[in-house]
């Protein structure tokens, strides 16, 4: 009998989700618990970490997981890491849904950078007006350049100060489009863009915005993972696990 580990928290994954459940397939969909309030999923469902590959490798025996789809966030590398470990060890067939990145073209004003700390390195300088569109986990690092003024999105309210001494937040959660992106940059009179290479549709607007606006953006490259197989829609996996 398939069952399912679904590693989840993107669009992608909830679109999976809804496909493993319309095929009446067992599945388990996986929230790191880093959100307040995660949607609810056609899928049963469970939140929180696995304790490493050494955990994870327990959770895929004692679950009897058969597949797993790991549909994280480009960025969530490593409980993709753990991933290709714990299935290989396990012999469990593991396959990534995965968005392509996104890549620039006219009118885009990118520096590329390999990491948020290169990223922080790269707002060196006078103070400027930035929008950090890099949610909330590595928004500290950012306290080493506090003369700029920051405007951040994030999913939930803050629950405490934040390190940055001028900041602005707005909670929101996305899909978001290129008409409400550009009149929030504008609104900011934002200067340079910081964001990751996520690519998809669900976060490209703030991109778009800035090209429109010919905003430079600092863009943090994806870190790597090692290699597996990698898909970019919801039906290659459905073949995959129905084949």
């Amino acid at each position: 009998m398939t069952r399912i580990l679904l590693l989840g928290g993107t669009t992608e994954a909830n679109l999976m989700a809804q496909a493993v459940a319309k095929a009446g397939l067992a599945g388990v969909y996986s929230y790191a618990g880093r959100t307040e309030a995660p949607m609810g999923q056609p899928i049963h469902m469970r939140i929180g970490g696995f304790g490493g590959v050494e955990g994870l490798q327990a959770y895929l025996a004692r679950e009897g997981i058969t597949n797993v789809i790991d549909a994280t966030h480009p960025f969530a590398a490593q409980m993709s890491r753990n991933a290709v470990e714990a299935c290989a060890a396990q012999a469990v067939p593991l396959m990534a849904l995965e968005r392509a990145p996104w890549v620039a073209g006219d009118g885009d004003r990118w520096t590329h950078v390999p990491d948020s700390a290169a990223a922080v390195d790269a707002l060196a300088g006078p103070p400027q007006r930035v929008f950090l569109a890099i949610g909330r986990q590595h928004i500290d690092a950012f306290a080493a350049q506090p003369q700029h003024d920051y405007l951040l999105r994030l999913v939930d309210a803050p629950t405490g100060s934040l390190p940055l001494p001028r900041a602005r937040v707005v909670v929101a959660r996305g899909p978001f489009d290129v008409a409400g992106d550009t009149a929030l940059l504008r609104d900011h009179a934002t200067e340079v863009v910081v964001a990751k290479n996520a690519g998809g549709k669900g976060a490209v607007a703030k991109i778009a915005a800035a090209r429109a606006l010919g905003v430079p953006v600092v863009m943090i490259d994806r870190p790597r993972v090692p290699e597996r197989r990698v898909v970019r829609t919801v039906s290659e996996v459905m073949a995959w696990l129905t084949g």
